[in-house]
């Protein structure tokens, strides 16, 4: 209303604001966060734009965690549905199950690394398969092997699961739902090297700027 009696009636700033009781300060305050709004709307959908399968948990522990950004969680997540992005992923219907117990974690890096295999197919119908390696303490990715036939030369001591208990190799399990779900059944593959320098650089990602929700929120480097 100050505003309207300056513009329309040509009263002065001071006498405007006398009349309906406010401040000069408050008058002239002008919002500053559309434009930080901007930048977090932006930031939101160039994340769920390249990785199609996270969240608002990871987004914002992506942009808290790894870059830095002190953001609150409530305006994050407001500008996060205003976006739409919440309706991405339709939640699946959950069955009730027994708890099952904690897994064993290790006291430091490098004491237990767990170790699986997993498959998948060529454009031309060949199949290929992965070889990946996890630090069971850190979950740290050690290392993506990818090619046709894999032979086994190991120079470490193998530990087996128990047959009919893969919930305790939970880890890489759980890590090979990762890459199966972010990347590995998302692309149709050409060939092998193909495979393999994608294998790299996400495992680089996966490292560096993923936070793990297992990690409080960090990502393995950190």
């Amino acid at each position: 209303m100050a505003k309207r009696a300056v513009s329309e009636r040509g009263s002065c700033i001071r006498v405007a604001c006398q009349a309906f009781g406010i401040s000069e300060s408050c008058y002239r305050y002008e919002r500053k966060l559309d434009a930080e709004n901007a930048e977090v709307a932006n930031w939101l959908l160039r994340l769920t734009d390249n990785h199609r399968s996270w969240g608002f948990g990871l987004c914002y522990l992506y942009l808290r965690n790894v870059r830095g950004f002190q953001w609150n969680h409530k305006r994050v997540y407001r500008i996060y549905k205003e976006l739409e992005l919440n309706l991405r992923i339709k939640p699946r219907k959950r069955l009730v199950r027994d708890k099952p117990k904690a897994l064993t974690v290790p006291e430091g890096i490098n004491q237990v690394w767990s170790m699986d295999f997993m498959h998948d197919q060529l454009e031309d119908g060949r199949t290929f398969r992965l070889f990946n390696v996890i630090d069971d303490f850190n979950r740290e990715a050690i290392g993506m092997e990818v090619d046709f036939s894999l032979p086994s030369e190991w120079g470490i001591r193998l530990e087996h699961i128990q047959p009919g208990n893969p919930q305790q190799n939970a880890y890489v399990e759980r890590f090979n739902r990762t890459v199966r779900y972010e990347w590995l059944s998302q692309y149709y593959w050409r060939d092998l090297a193909q495979v393999q320098d994608f294998a790299t650089k996400w495992m680089w990602s996966y490292n560096h700027d993923r936070p793990n929700m297992a990690l409080a929120g960090v990502t393995p480097k950190q």
